[in-house]
């Protein structure tokens, strides 16, 4: 059977609200609570766990969150390779796959998280960070590494296989789909498991089964990995 490999990335814009908490509720909580309050606190945030506990659904919804506010952020993970320098303007600094920065990126996240927490103009910028090991684990400068672990620190738990069901359940029912029960348990067991491509692979099969006008079978997602 041909593996599906999808990367994290909901075919809709990532939100708080879409976010399952499960297991990780405080940290759904300290985060919306800093994203809707008018006085944020400057304390950095560093949120940590295995591929799939959602850190980066929860980097993008809080971009969403402030964008909708009319508020520019800036960004940076290991994909980065011309970041820009710091911007005055931004109202906070966010920074994903930590554990894969390269030189020149540590030396970036290093310069932003300076200039967030002391600015020369304005009051200190938030900074939320996300990576797959606790601070004191990264193979990062020690002054970058330091400071990540220096505010609030949250571990993330990868939901259980009933809580994906649960969220895979949520989601379909939300776009009108019908999952049997068959279906859901060929996904959950020949596909990554992670939440944001089991999305992905829902995504997928949402418009191939538009595009047959078939409802989505065991035998219509291997029809579907046979056309890739």
């Amino acid at each position: 059977m041909k593996q599906l490999a999808l990367d994290i990335g909901l075919a809709t814009v990532p939100t708080l609200g879409s976010f399952f908490a499960g297991p990780n509720a405080a940290t759904l909580d300290h985060l919306r609570l800093w994203s809707t309050s008018p006085t944020r606190s400057p304390v950095p945030t560093y949120l940590w766990g295995d591929s799939g506990s959602g850190k980066s659904h929860l980097l993008s919804a809080v971009h969403e969150a402030l964008r909708e506010q009319g508020l520019s952020v800036g960004c940076l993970d290991a994909n980065t390779l011309n970041p820009p320098e710091f911007n005055a303007t931004w109202a906070a600094v966010l920074m994903d796959d930590v554990h894969l920065y390269n030189v020149s990126q540590q030396l970036t996240a290093f310069n932003w998280f300076v200039n967030a927490l002391t600015p020369t103009t304005g009051s200190p910028r938030w900074v939320l960070a996300a990576g797959a090991l606790p601070p004191a684990d990264l193979k990062l400068r020690d002054d970058l590494r330091s400071r990540l672990g220096w505010g609030h620190v949250y571990a993330l738990q990868v939901l259980s296989e009933s809580e994906r069901r649960a969220v895979l359940r949520q989601e379909a029912d939300a776009r009108g789909i019908f999952l049997s029960d068959e279906v859901m348990a060929f996904m959950l067991n020949r596909f990554s498991r992670d939440l944001g491509s089991l999305m992905q692979l829902l995504d997928n099969l949402d418009h191939y089964a538009l595009q047959t006008q078939r409802v989505i079978t065991i035998p219509l997602i291997k029809l579907m990995l046979e056309s890739e």
